[in-house]
């Protein structure tokens, strides 16, 4: 699963990326630094994969992992190709999900493309350019389903309907994840099309380092926008994250966060972010070998997970030996668990929780 990295020219997405990755994305100070999409796997950062390795003591601990991607700045006319507007759109469509990083602060010594900082009309400028783009693709398939819909085809009628929907949102400035749609014609009709603007956004607010806590007016303007959509919003001082992922030791680094009031830095907030909003979330295997973390998509059946480890073990699942991370947490140990009577075995149907800590019994 991939989250991009989007916003205006400067506004701070590579000096981001490299915050999350360990990629060094080039960063400077002027428009389309970066042309070709930086791509980094990202670990998720998660206690209890740590609290899991110190109880069994594995040779080695794997985390579960997003890949991020670090996308050109797009500008006014993208979606006619303006810029680097094709490739821009063409990057962003291959991502799940879209981290749109907003610049909230002043800095007279960086440059804005339009001269003056402003993230509403920020965020309505590449908003503008995914909704036209948008418009474009679901009237070409409006077009084609328009001629069938005339012959009376009772498929092609609903799907006009849903198309038309579409239409006149997005002429309207709307974005399809705010369009009132039923969960069964979005998979049905919208999901197909890979439209831009139905991808799920978090809106990142780049800030100043004394703002990093609490926002600053800047903030309070995208939280109000955003709010209105139902999109989360993350306060993150990009510029102070680089510093600290600069300093040599964990214990220098925590000195810096205490400084600023932050209990941990702002990028495993946004990993942990993107994840869930991805519709991700991680179960486990614990044995003397490998802890590890797995990552399945909510609402998983036990096959399913056993099928993210290898095809074999869903095609011959038997059943799942389950423990809650808790129960693990509390008793210290599996066979403490399985004396206590807290390991469960579910077949089949059982839905995957967060957490969970599970070997699987297969025969193929």
């Amino acid at each position: 699963m991939k989250a991009g990295i989007v916003g205006l020219p400067n506004v701070g997405k590579s000096t981001l990326f490299n915050c999350l990755s360990n990629a060094k994305a080039q960063s400077a100070n002027f428009p389309f630094c970066t042309i070709e999409p930086n791509i980094g796997v990202v670990n998720v950062p998660d206690p209890r994969l740590e609290r899991l390795e110190s109880l069994v003591q594995p040779e080695k601990v794997v985390p579960a992992t997003v890949e991020i991607v670090d996308i050109a700045g797009l500008v006014r006319g993208a979606s006619k190709g303006e810029g680097l507007g094709n490739q821009f759109l063409s990057n962003i469509r291959e991502t799940d999900a879209i981290l749109h990083v907003l610049r909230c602060f002043d800095n007279d010594n960086i440059v804005h493309v339009d001269g003056s900082v402003d993230p509403i009309r920020d965020k309505e400028t590449i908003d503008l350019e995914l909704q036209l783009k948008d418009l474009e693709t679901v009237e070409k398939r409006l077009e084609k389903v328009s001629r069938a819909a005339r012959t009376g085809n009772k498929e092609a009628i609903k799907e006009q309907e849903v198309l038309n929907k579409l239409q006149q949102g997005l002429s309207a400035a709307t974005s399809v994840r705010a369009l009132s749609i039923s969960d069964d014609d979005r998979l049905t009709y919208v999901k197909t099309m890979q439209l831009l603007t139905d991808k799920p956004v978090l809106y990142l607010c780049n800030v100043d380092e004394s703002s990093a806590v609490n926002g600053n007016a800047y903030v309070d303007q995208v939280r109000q926008v955003a709010e209105s959509e139902q999109a989360d919003v993350l306060v993150l001082a990009v510029s102070t994250e680089a510093d600290i992922n600069e300093l040599d030791t964990y214990e220098e680094r925590q000195l810096f966060l205490d400084d600023m009031g932050l209990s941990e830095p702002g990028a495993a907030k946004l990993i942990r972010a993107a994840y869930a909003m991805l519709n991700l979330h991680t179960y486990f295997t614990a044995g003397q070998k490998e802890v590890r973390a797995w990552t399945v998509p909510q609402g998983s059946t036990a096959p399913q997970a056993a099928g993210v480890i290898h095809t074999d073990f869903e095609k011959g699942f038997i059943r799942a030996e389950v423990i809650s991370y808790a129960d693990y947490d509390n008793y210290a140990s599996e066979a403490k668990v399985k004396e206590a009577g807290k390991m469960r075995v579910e077949g089949k149907d059982y839905v995957v929780k967060d957490g969970d800590v599970m070997h699987f019994r297969f025969n193929v």
